[in-house]
């Protein structure tokens, strides 16, 4: 079989038989990610095309979005880039969620102690994911007898920031101070045991 014969076999098919034309937004990107490699390798289409197998009319084909490229094509390409297929489709999911909280900013939550100088500033959260990271910014401003214990499904991480406190999980008793740092199992029950030294901040982070 010819490199064009492999082309055709290889380009999606519409209904009437004859190869896709339309360009998608798939198509789109695949183009410029080929184009982009190409190029930054320094190959021009035919040397792409000699190291692939395809026509040099197939390179160009995809490198215009004019045809949509089967798993097979997709595999020549990547080995004849020198890249994982993956490589190839950067930028088709864009549509992610993120959140962007500016310095001083983020949700307030109510909790145990909130009255009594204790804030807890959510940082970020991600709609629909159950698995996703919640970072807290603790604030404790004033002493309190006010110490909330908590348990939850997965694991925790703090990091102070500034002050000094005894932080409790479980039967342990743990003295952290700036730049001191603690990884917990959130099922024990966890929280803060004594204020030593106001104002006290801290980065809670759970995962569940």
């Amino acid at each position: 079989m010819t490199n064009h014969a492999r082309d055709d076999a290889d380009a999606a098919i519409d209904p009437d038989g004859g190869t896709a034309a339309l360009a998608g937004k798939l198509e789109q990107v695949i183009a410029a990610q080929v184009r982009h490699y190409r190029t930054a390798g320094g190959l021009s289409s035919a040397e792409l095309a000699a190291r692939t197998g395809l026509s040099k009319a197939m390179i160009s084909r995809v490198e215009t979005a004019t045809t949509s490229c089967s798993l097979t094509t997709l595999q020549r390409l990547a080995d004849g880039l020198n890249v994982p297929v993956t490589a190839l489709f950067r930028g088709a999911d864009t549509d992610r969620d993120a959140t962007f909280t500016k310095a001083g900013q983020g949700s307030l939550t109510v909790r145990s102690g909130t009255q009594h100088g204790h804030e807890y500033r959510v940082l970020g959260t991600l709609k629909g994911r159950t698995d996703a990271l919640e970072p807290t910014l603790v604030t404790l401003t004033d002493a309190s007898d006010v110490f909330p214990l908590f348990q939850h499904p997965g694991t925790e991480f703090i990091y102070m920031l500034t002050g000094k406190m005894v932080y409790g999980h479980g039967a342990y008793e743990y003295t952290m101070e700036a730049g001191d740092s603690l990884l917990l199992d959130g099922e024990g029950p966890h929280g803060l045991l004594e204020l030593l030294d106001l104002p006290i901040r801290f980065l809670a982070v759970s995962a569940r």
